[in-house]
């Protein structure tokens, strides 16, 4: 069906895409045969081919099976981007197993909520997060916990000069651990056979668990299958009619954890048969080096990296011109930070938006047509999107009227992990209520209004204040406390505490900082405190953070209620 938006398109891009009947790691093995000798993962200098990186893919599939890896079984994924994140996830994918992305900046309570409401039965971390991981393991069902450093993928000249910190025992064997085994990942791609293993994913079959939040912030589990995944990767090939299959190199700075990273730098560069460079975290100083000595093509990111790039003293004497795209969503990219960058790189960056949810991309500017500074740009093909009314979710509203959000397409999730209340809440006759308030021009283009009411983004990370405010209140010295957002000239937004003391109790600013370093992940930390008499509240008792935000200066401006929010993930 023709929609308004179908006549922004590049000529190139089609309304609707041809979807192969197959999946991402039936993909990978294609490569594997189709270009072996092409690099597909660039890790510090150490190099794996398509045939080597499938290699290690399939011994680590067989080493699953043997372990007793059946399909349908969760398996957490907790490492940063490095080359065995990429193969347990391929290795997972492959047996049927259902992918478990957890981000290792989390601290024990965020991780125990994760896995408790996932049930994986199977772990695979870094060796330096270990210690952090075995004391939440004993409270899940995981049996199986799979160690590695980052230094078995490390080229020679490198490895002798990597710490190895974390003290694991005799990870070259089976240990036994709390009734769990613990083995060590190189050891087990050594023994596993390279044999052929037939692929149990099936297109509808379940593939990844994506946690986002919502109002609550209380993390729930996206169910994206093989299916959902498959056709976002096609719907961005199609958006992107030059892309050079085969001859782009794809910088994966951004988190494999993240879904944005793991559609955009893994997924994609490795459906079209790409090279990827792969970065474990961002520091501005490795970035630059990297991408004058990798050349990379095509740089997914989040404004904040952006802006680190603009902001450093070397970026105006180093060559950033082999980028050809920058794709990035989150927050908007301030216009003159936008220009400077394409001026300094020759690159266009195309600004856009997604879901966690929808695997996570729904929207972007065209490549070669109309940018609109300031819109998310429309629709991908397939994809539909109306903006409809706040009070009932049911009338289209007016062109360039407010209203809410929501979208459908076959990149859309099948639900909630073990939640049809929150399922039914967000999918309603098909459509995905995004909770987003945006409006709609002429052309198609979409503008979003306001962010959630209440949602902070700190350099392309959500943080939904009410974990922040859970963890003040479990101190014992606080009676009340609200986090709001404030503007960041380097992230975007921080968190802001407001407290009221309890009565008779001395509270000092670096002792709930203290306090809340260790239970929350250190983007969540508040980077402001402030101590009052009272908060502001409703009638029923509930703190008005709108009034937080306008009686505080550097506070971002208030932001309209809407209807019940999922988290808005960085997109292209």
């Amino acid at each position: 069906m023709e929609r308004i938006w179908h006549k922004s398109y590049d000529p190139e891009v089609p309304t609707s895409a041809r979807y192969p009947e197959t999946t991402l790691p039936l993909i990978l093995e294609d490569n594997s045969r189709r270009i072996p000798s092409s690099v597909a993962t660039d890790f510090f200098g150490a190099k794996l081919t398509y045939s080597r990186l499938w290699e290690h893919v399939l011994r680590f599939a067989n080493a699953l099976a043997g372990l007793g890896l059946k399909p349908g079984a969760r398996v957490a994924i907790m490492l940063p981007n490095c080359p065995q994140a990429v193969i347990a996830y391929y290795a997972v994918l492959w047996l049927g197993g259902v992918a478990v992305m957890t981000n290792p900046l989390y601290v024990e309570r965020e991780i125990e909520h994760q896995w408790r409401d996932a049930e994986p039965e199977f772990l695979i971390v870094l060796d330096h997060l270990f210690p952090k991981a075995k004391k939440v393991v004993p409270q899940t069902p995981i049996r199986v916990v799979i160690a590695t450093g980052l230094k078995e993928y490390l080229p020679l000249h490198l490895k002798v000069l990597y710490p190895v910190k974390a003290k694991l025992g005799g990870l070259f064997t089976a240990v036994p651990y709390n009734k769990t085994n613990i083995f060590n990942f190189s050891r087990l791609i050594r023994s596993g056979r390279p044999a052929p293993l037939p692929c149990a994913a099936s297109p509808d079959g379940l593939a990844l668990l994506q946690y986002t939040g919502g109002t609550t912030g209380i993390a729930k589990g996206a169910m994206l299958t093989h299916k959902n995944i498959m056709a976002n990767v096609v719907q961005l090939v199609s958006w992107l009619p030059d892309l050079r299959c085969g001859n782009e190199r794809f910088l994966a700075v951004l988190p494999f954890f993240h879904v944005f990273g793991l559609t955009v730098a893994l997924n994609l560069a490795f459906y079209t048969g790409c090279e990827v460079t792969i970065m474990p975290r961002f520091n501005v100083d490795d970035l630059l080096k990297v991408i004058e000595k990798k050349k990379p093509t095509i740089f997914p990111g989040v404004p904040a990296i952006y802006l680190a790039l603009l902001a450093h003293p070397r970026t105006g004497s180093s060559d950033l011109t082999s980028i050809r795209y920058c794709v990035t969503g989150s927050a908007p990219m301030p216009v003159e930070s936008l220009k400077r960058f394409e001026q300094a790189t020759g690159s266009r960056i195309v600004e856009g938006y997604g879901l966690s949810e929808c695997s996570p991309v729904t929207h972007v500017n065209p490549l070669k047509g109309t940018r609109k500074i300031g819109s998310i740009g429309i629709a991908l093909p397939d994809t539909d999107c109306r903006i409809v009314d706040t009070e009932t979710g049911r009338s289209d509203v007016p062109l360039k009227e407010v209203g809410e959000l929501i979208v459908r397409g076959p990149q859309m999730m099948r639900g909630y992990w073990k939640n049809p209340r929150e399922t039914k809440n967000a999918v309603r006759d098909g459509w995905l209520y995004t909770g987003d308030l945006a409006q709609m021009d002429e052309e198609g283009y979409v503008f979003i209004v306001d962010r959630k009411k209440d949602l902070v983004i700190s350099g392309g990370y959500n943080i939904y204040p009410r974990e922040v405010d859970e963890v003040l209140y479990e101190h014992p010295k606080v009676q009340e406390a609200a986090a709001i957002g404030i503007p960041d000239p380097a992230r975007g937004e921080v968190v802001k505490a407001f407290i009221v003391p309890r009565q008779g109790e001395t509270l000092s600013e670096e002792e709930v900082l203290a306090w809340c370093r260790e239970k929350l992940a250190a983007y969540k930390v508040p980077k402001q405190v402030e101590f009052r008499d009272s908060l502001p509240k409703t009638i029923v008792g509930k703190v008005l953070r709108r009034k937080l935000r306008d009686g505080d200066e550097t506070a971002s401006p208030p932001k309209p209620d809407g209807t019940e929010n999922r988290e808005e993930e960085p997109v292209t």
